[in-house]
């Protein structure tokens, strides 16, 4: 709502926040989660230094107390937040209602609009949503003709909608909506590893499965002389972003020294299994992770057939003979979906920049990409080190990047 008008009775002093699937769950579980969402916005507010008095539960609503243009934008950046709308408020009384709604409606709709009065309430009232709608509606036409603008009602495609919850004691009038991410409150679904790239997909993947409530450890493989020098400063700021979107937490990073195992490795694999073998590994390693973490998955950026190590082939050798709970969030996304999560949640322009160098030096000219279920254990049979031992020395040697966002 842009109203500027010193007119008004009243200022713009609280931010409606909605949720969905929160309210679907038994009260023990609704409390809980409401609390964490209650306190994860206030790390957001507090984050991007927004001004706010209180944050306040109410029966299937979260009230910000401020008057700072910002909290709204800010709040709807929140994991498990569906809606946000900053609103006027005004006693439950018909009268103060329907004078609100008249000054709100005179300064919004222009000469020749068509309006739209839409109202909800909760709990006990003298009045009907639809009798209050009215009221309101009538109150704004009249103040509009006093105003020397022609009004014209139309509920089924309005130009402009003027908005009105009503509840016990207080009611709320705003005029805009902004959507939220939906989903979980970040920390309710436990954690989980990410292996986190500097390219597209991989940090998508991640965000989707923090909407669903998970905290991120994001797993960087530095394959070292096998990959250009700008892959590692991409995925610090891409896991930068994504914590950005989770803020007031102490995070951190898990960067592999993958370069021993790539040498060692590529001795003996098949050219066309390269990939392949990378891949097995990197799943290897975040497993080691995970259990380090007590963390309870692990998330891939794949995405099926779009790379070699994405067939549906390829993605089973990978793993045939490991017990590892693997996430795919983006499986069934075409490029241009992810392309478009990514441009929204703030990485895609780290992950496309480019010095000219090529990514990934490992990467056959021909590899394998309908693989036989046993290719990746055979590959593994013919090495001449100890997996195991590797495994647990190269997590040993990873640098763990600390930091509190």
């Amino acid at each position: 709502m842009s109203i500027q008008s010193t007119d008004l009775p009243a200022k713009k002093t609280i931010v409606i926040v909605r949720y969905g699937e929160l309210s679907l769950k038994s009260k023990g579980v609704r409390d809980r989660y409401e609390q964490i969402l209650k306190n994860n916005i206030q790390q957001m507010l507090e984050y991007h230094n927004v001004a706010f008095s209180k944050i306040q539960r109410d029966f299937g609503r979260i009230f910000i107390h401020s008057s700072d243009p910002a909290a709204a934008e800010k709040a709807a950046l929140v994991f498990g937040v569906v809606s946000v709308s900053s609103a006027y408020t005004c006693p439950s009384d018909p009268a103060a209602i329907t004078a609100l709604c008249a000054e709100i409606g005179s300064e919004m709709i222009a000469d020749g609009e068509k309006y739209a009065v839409r109202a909800r309430r909760s709990g006990n009232h003298t009045f009907t949503s639809n009798e209050i709608a009215r009221q309101c509606g009538d109150a704004i036409w009249n103040k509009l003709v006093e105003t020397g603008k022609t009004p014209a009602v139309d509920l089924t495609n309005p130009d402009k909608e003027v908005f009105v919850e009503v509840r016990q004691t207080n009611s709320y009038v705003y005029s805009e909506t902004i959507k939220g991410p939906g989903g979980f409150p970040t920390g309710t679904q436990g954690k989980m590893v990410v292996l986190l790239s500097g390219g597209i997909d991989s940090p998508v993947a991640a965000w989707l499965m923090m909407k669903r409530g998970i905290e991120i450890i994001p797993v960087f493989f530095d394959n070292e002389e096998y990959a250009g020098s700008i892959v590692a400063e991409k995925a610090i700021e891409n896991a930068k972003v994504l914590f950005s979107w989770m803020p007031g937490r102490k995070q951190k990073i898990y960067r592999i020294k993958n370069g021993e195992y790539m040498k060692k490795m590529m001795q003996t694999t098949g050219p066309k299994n390269i990939c392949l073998m990378c891949k097995r590994f990197m799943f290897r390693i975040a497993g080691a992770v995970m259990e380090k973490e007590h963390a309870s998955g692990i998330i891939t950026g794949s995405s099926l057939g779009q790379v070699a190590s994405q067939t549906a082939e390829n993605m089973l050798s990978e793993t045939y003979g490991l017990s590892l709970p693997l996430y795919h969030p983006l499986l069934a996304f075409d490029k241009q979906e992810i392309i478009d999560i990514a441009q929204r949640i703030g990485t895609f322009d780290i992950s496309i920049r480019s010095n000219g160098e090529k990514e990934c030096l490992a990467v056959p000219d021909k590899p394998e990409v309908k693989a036989v279920l046993t290719a990746a254990v055979m590959e593994e049979e013919k090495m001449v080190f100890d997996i195991d031992e590797m495994i647990q020395k190269t997590v040993m040697n990873a640098e763990i990047i600390e930091m509190k966002i």
